[in-house]
């Protein structure tokens, strides 16, 4: 099962304060571990919302609203791409990743579409 993991943003990010050098590497750390153990299969960090745009598409008509965007909860600060066993794993890992960011946070699991989920 895959699951796109997508941790939310705060003021610090919207400011685009960067890392710490110690949390770089903790997170570096982190990465390597996911990755050697075949379950992230890719990660970023993003840029702040004030580098990005909102675009809708609404009854023919095409608007697009230039960030930074209000609400902070709204806004995504990295995303991650893993592959597990279950809900409950990514879960699992998903809260090791906030902990370890610094113990405060949200983030949220959404389980990917696999071709067997239409009948491939």
């Amino acid at each position: 099962m895959r699951f796109l993991c997508v941790a939310k943003s705060d003021e610090k990010t919207e400011r685009g304060a960067p890392p710490s050098a110690e949390m770089i590497a903790t997170m570096g750390a982190f990465v390597e571990e996911q990755m050697k153990e075949g379950v992230l299969l890719a990660t970023e960090g993003l840029h702040p919302s004030s580098k990005g745009a909102r675009v809708r598409y609404s009854h023919g008509k095409l608007i697009v609203t230039d960030g930074p965007f209000a609400e902070t909860k709204e806004v995504l600060a990295s995303y991650a791409l893993i592959q597990v066993k279950s809900k409950e794993e990514a879960i699992e890992r998903v809260a090791r990743f906030l902990k370890l960011s610094g113990g405060e946070g949200e983030a949220d699991i959404y389980q990917v579409y696999e071709p067997s989920d239409f009948g491939s």
